[in-house]
């Protein structure tokens, strides 16, 4: 005689839940899936993209720069907190600095590719003037430095200071040096060149393929407002960054 068997209530509604509701079809799974690729797509392009901005800034540091020691320091040391502020100004951009002083006898690294909230205000004995100017050697080793540590979607602003012409570099010429800037001119990379009065400025910024630049008075006064200006354009290229917009060329350091 067979035995009946019964299910438990529990399957038979478990069952019957399975026979009314059939799986998921391919097409389902599919739409289900590209629904939520678009979703995390749509979040990516919601989220605001964080821009690198990396600080080159380059100084001469040799004899003549003595008569203005305190003011170039002092220029400096103000620079560095324009770049500080600017990290606090635009949370979506990550800024970096590359500090370098050079003479005929060192070239000193006081940052190298630091965050800007990690950086201090030099002291007064890191910056000693004394010696030639190699210029070519400090604009290559600085670029070149930079360089190793960026990518193409990098933004990088490079501030060339001095109140000489090249005298002494043993390892880079100015062809090789220009043609690296106009190489990075194409990409994210922004050169500036400033130069004392009793230097055609100009003259030696074209040398260099540099449509930005701008000369000041070597004293206590004119040091002094070149930094303040230099300062206000450094904001206004960050405030460009920041709105994915470019400046005109040859307006870096233009004031209403």
């Amino acid at each position: 005689m067979s035995k009946t068997e019964y299910l438990p209530i529990k399957n038979v509604t478990i069952m019957t839940k399975i026979m009314q509701d059939p799986l998921p079809t391919k097409a389902a799974i599919k739409r289900e899936q590209n629904g939520a690729r678009t979703n995390s797509v749509e979040r990516e392009q919601a989220r605001p993209k964080v821009k690198c901005v990396h600080n080159l800034i380059i100084v001469d540091e040799s004899g003549s720069m003595s008569i203005i020691r305190k003011q170039a320091f002092t220029g400096m040391n103000e620079t560095l907190q324009t770049v500080r502020q600017m990290q606090k100004k635009f949370p979506d951009q990550v800024q970096f600095v590359t500090l370098l002083t050079f003479d005929s006898g060192h070239t000193t690294w006081h940052y190298d590719d630091t965050p800007a909230l990690k950086t201090r205000d030099l002291s007064w004995k890191a910056y000693n003037p004394g010696g030639g100017t190699p210029l070519y050697d400090a604009i290559g080793k600085g670029i070149s430095k930079v360089m190793a540590q960026t990518d193409d979607t990098d933004h990088v602003l490079v501030t060339i200071i001095t109140d000489g012409e090249e005298n002494s570099s043993e390892e880079w010429t100015l062809k090789m040096v220009r043609t690296m800037i106009e190489k990075l001119k194409k990409q994210h990379w922004t050169f500036t060149l400033i130069g004392t009065d009793n230097l055609d400025v100009e003259s030696m910024a074209h040398s260099f393929a540099i449509e930005e630049h701008m000369e000041f008075h070597q004293d206590i006064e004119g040091t002094r407002a070149m930094f303040a200006r230099e300062r206000r354009s450094r904001e206004r290229y960050n405030c460009c960054v920041a709105e994915d917009a470019a400046m005109p060329t040859g307006s870096f350091f233009e004031e209403d």
